[in-house]
C-alpha cells in the first residue's frame, strides 16, 4: 500500500524513511503469554517455565516512506531453563527494580538472577529481548530488493 496520507507534515519525496515496526510474545504450553497483569500470574509463568521451554515470537514490519513499501518477518527462539528456577525470581527482581511487569512472560534473560536459571537458548539473545538483529538485517535486504523492482 501507499501511506502519502499519513505522511508528517513537512515530508518531500526528497526525503526518505524506514520505519521499523515490531512486536513480541512469550509462548507456553500452547498459550501466548502477554506482559503479566500482576505479581502473581509473572510467578505463574515463570514457575511454569522450570517444566517446559517457553518461546519469545517477535514480528517487524519495515515501511519504506514515502513509497509506502512494507516488507516483514516473524522470529522464534526458544528457552529452556534448569528446574531450579521459581516464581521467587519475581520478588527478587522486583527487590531489584527490574521491570518484570512490563515484559512479555515476564522474562527478562539479560538479568543476572534470571540468566543462573538458564540452560540454553534455541536462537539469539537479542530475538528473545524483543528485536532480532537477524531479522531486521534480512528485511532490509528483502526491502532493498522490493525498492529497486518498483524504480524499474
Amino acid at each position: 500500500g501507499n501511506c502519502n496520507d499519513d505522511l508528517p507534515s513537512g515530508f518531500t519525496s526528497a526525503n526518505e524513511w524506514v520505519v521499523l515496526t515490531g512486536d513480541q510474545v512469550v509462548t507456553h504450553a500452547g498459550n501466548i503469554l502477554e506482559k503479566p497483569d500482576s505479581v502473581e500470574q509473572a510467578k505463574q509463568f515463570v514457575t511454569g517455565y522450570a517444566s517446559s521451554p517457553c518461546s519469545t515470537v517477535g514480528s517487524c514490519v519495515l515501511t519504506h516512506l514515502p513509497s509506502g513499501i512494507q516488507v516483514s518477518g516473524v522470529d522464534t527462539a526458544t528457552i529452556h531453563f534448569k528446574p531450579t528456577i521459581t516464581g521467587d525470581i519475581i520478588d527478587n527482581l522486583l527487590k531489584e527494580d527490574a521491570p518484570v511487569l512490563s515484559c512479555a512472560g515476564g522474562l527478562m534473560i539479560e538479568h543476572p538472577l534470571t540468566r543462573e536459571h538458564i540452560d540454553r537458548i534455541e536462537g539469539t539473545e537479542d530475538s528473545v529481548m524483543g528485536l532480532s538483529k537477524d531479522l531486521v538485517i534480512r528485511l532490509l535486504g528483502e526491502l532493498r530488493q522490493k525498492l529497486l523492482e518498483n524504480a524499474k
